[in-house]
């Protein structure tokens, strides 16, 4: 079935519904969210101001880039957070010991109309260490927005990336279709897979719910079961078809397709290859033609690809041709795609040429059965045929990683900047508000991700700046940007009246994150040994990391 653009309206993402999964309510969160939320009421702590970072320490699957997505659903939670009275019942029962009133009172009184979320656009291509959301606000508000929002952008920031990573290796001129509806994790799962497959590049789903949810275009065909479930052509009750363009009818169609299976069979130019091919299969093949005449693709693998499938599909698609009607092409599901592609593109070739059809040896050859990023790369060094493919299970369920590792620190409160020390330093938070940049050279790469404080001026095109390391005194170097973009923007002003972007679209989203593949230096996203983004920061926020973290850090004493 061609892919076909349905469900909302581009402007239905700039709506401020509740979140797409109705799970999502400020209960899906940690029981110790609330018993914070209660220690800081308690302590008279819960309105103090706070400046929290979400942001991951590792890109996934040994790249060395990121595609952040979840945003929308962030935003769409936090317009909409508001406990209900059975909730804070709940909770209140939930929580250890006894829930005095006044916190029961400030429970209802929870939104996030005093919280700000400023963030990087989604689809965009992030790296460790950058903030993707920072989120202003009461502490126990912010607090209790952490899980959350971690959990909408850990699993799609990686689907997002896993399916970008699986364009780059296919190609821009292949289709991507996915197909892991029956194998991801619960329906969560795969309507999430579905949304982020698409913002990473893929063009369609097989996922009904999610193309009328998201408007991302459909494709399906059949399955095996469709052509084992025929037995022969003479089951086909109804064997009439129109011309394409309603001028007369073929009153036998059957008879049509056997016609032409003959002259395949006694076809010189294909060597007497075809021999007998299986009837039931060619009986399904004319069925669903007769069902579908414009999106005829056949499933061909069922009984033997070279000796049965592909005859029995040209066949058809040459008495539809008869009628006006042009077939979409055939899927492969097994067996050794790159020969096979191969041997079928021949036969379309020596049919194109054999019975004068332009266009006919360029037919569409999907392939599927548990494609994978390594069986991509695989097929393009073998050489192949494949036009489209059809990926499920290792692409929605991440089966390379399974999970992004995004993290959520403090790094103000009230005006002070805070910092997470640990002993492994990739685990050091990075403290302060800060403002992120990212610096493009004269080639119209990207060269570097900057982070300054708050209120450092902005780098300037065609000014030379020092970009440091956060940790490694010896990593640093100087850079006159060609042009400097700004990446966290607000999205959620809350009370601070400032201008909210609106939320893209998702086609929008998805043609920001082509374009930010592009934007990279090819070693930068390539499959195998890329070469790591640079992520800096400003000489003066350097220095004052360094200040804060001996500060901070305990002096030991030797006896």
């Amino acid at each position: 079935m061609e892919a076909k653009a349905n469900g909302p309206s581009v402007n239905a993402g700039r709506v401020m519904d509740g979140p797409t999964n109705p799970m999502v309510t400020p209960l899906l969160t940690d029981l110790y969210q609330f018993t914070m939320a209660y220690a800081y009421w308690k302590a008279g702590k819960h309105n103090d101001r706070a400046v929290f970072d979400l942001y991951f320490r590792k890109n996934p699957f040994g790249g060395e880039f990121t595609v952040f997505a979840g945003l929308e659903e962030c935003i769409k939670l936090i317009a909409n957070f508001k406990l209900t009275e059975e909730e804070i019942s709940f909770i209140c029962e939930t929580l250890p010991g006894s829930c005095e009133e006044g916190f029961v009172k400030y429970l209802r009184n929870i939104d996030c109309s005093d919280v700000e979320v400023y963030a990087i656009s989604e689809g965009t291509v992030v790296f460790p260490k950058v903030p993707l959301l920072r989120v202003e606000g009461p502490v126990a508000v912010v607090q209790l927005l952490e899980t959350p929002v971690l959990n909408l952008v850990n699993f799609a920031s990686l689907v997002a990336t896993n399916a970008a990573r699986h364009r780059l290796v296919a190609g821009k001129s292949k289709m991507l279709l996915e197909f892991g509806l029956r194998r991801a994790q619960g329906p969560d799962g795969a309507i999430s897979a579905s949304k982020y497959c698409y913002i990473g590049g893929f063009d369609a789903t097989s996922n009904v719910a999610a193309g009328r949810l998201f408007g991302i275009p459909l494709r399906g065909t059949h399955s095996h079961a469709f052509v084992s479930s025929f037995m022969s052509p003479d089951e086909i009750l109804e064997r009439s078809l129109h011309r394409s363009d309603g001028s007369s009818t073929c009153e036998d169609f059957v008879s049509l397709v056997q016609s032409w299976l003959s002259k395949i069979q006694w076809a010189k130019a294909l060597g007497n290859t075809v021999g007998e091919t299986n009837q039931s299969e060619l009986a399904a093949f004319t069925s669903y033609a007769l069902a579908f005449p414009n999106n005829f693709l056949a499933l061909v693998d069922t009984y033997d690809v070279m000796r049965s499938g592909v005859p029995n599909f040209c066949a058809v698609a040459l008495a539809l041709n008869d009628l006006g009607y042009k077939s979409v092409g055939i899927r492969l599901d097994s067996g050794d795609l790159a020969y096979l592609s191969g041997e079928a593109r021949k036969i379309f070739q020596i049919i194109e040429k054999e019975f004068g059809l332009p266009g006919f040896g360029k037919t569409s050859i999907t392939a599927s059965n548990d494609l994978n990023e390594e069986t991509l790369d695989a097929l393009n060094k073998q050489g192949h045929e494949v036009d489209c493919y059809g990926i499920g299970t290792y692409l929605v369920t991440c089966y390379a990683q399974a999970a992004l590792g995004c993290v959520f620190k403090l790094v103000e409160i009230n005006n002070q900047p805070r910092i997470k020390l640990s002993e492994d330093v990739s685990k050091v938070s990075i403290p302060c508000k800060k403002r992120c940049y990212r610096l493009y050279g004269r080639e119209g790469y990207s060269l570097v991700d900057i982070m300054t404080g708050e209120n450092e001026p902005c780098p300037k095109v065609g000014e030379r700046i020092l970009c440091r390391h956060p940790f490694n005194e010896s990593k640093r170097a100087y850079v006159v940007p060609q042009r400097v973009e700004e990446l966290l923007k607000c999205y959620w002003p809350g009370k601070s009246g400032k201008v909210r972007e609106e939320l893209p679209a998702l086609k929008d989203i998805r043609d920001h994150c082509i374009k930010q593949l592009e934007q990279m230096r090819p070693d930068h996203i390539r499959r195998l040994n890329p070469t790591p983004y640079k992520v800096s920061v400003s000489a003066k926020l350097y220095d004052f990391i360094h200040f804060l973290w001996l500060n901070e850090a305990p002096v030991g004493e030797l006896q």
